[in-house]
């Protein structure tokens, strides 16, 4: 079996998260679904769990990151091409997303402002892409 990664991300607003990642072409497990958490499809093997900030406060005893004024994680997806990259970073800041830095490839940060980074590497290890 494939290992599989779950990434939690606590949010403000899940239902605009929700439309946020949905206008981005992603979608949801029902499954692992309700009033207070979503389980966004990246791949067979990625999930981002998009938690409200009172459900993502009940798996840790630490205060949530302000993700305004601090960075808690960077998140970093391969794409298959530089387009691709464009392509996405276009359709989240169309979505209500924003850049945060000058591009090196691209990246977009989410209505949380979370960093999502996105990179188109050309040449991968054998057999990786």
């Amino acid at each position: 079996m494939n290992t599989q990664i779950f990434v939690n991300l606590p949010v403000k607003d899940l239902n605009k998260s929700v439309g946020f990642f949905t206008q981005l072409g992603y979608s949801f497990n029902p499954q692992f679904t309700d009033e207070t958490a979503t389980c966004l499809i990246v791949s067979d093997t990625i999930f981002v769990m998009l938690l409200t900030e009172a459900k993502f406060k009940t798996f840790t005893p630490k205060v949530i990151c302000d993700a305004t004024k601090s960075t808690e994680v960077l998140l970093c997806l391969s794409c298959d091409s530089r387009e691709a990259v464009d392509e996405m970073v276009l359709k989240a800041v169309s979505a209500g997303g924003s850049t945060y830095n000058e591009p090196q490839d691209h990246g977009y940060q989410d209505l949380d402002e979370h960093i999502w980074e996105l990179v188109h590497m050309a040449a991968m290890p054998d057999g990786q892409q």
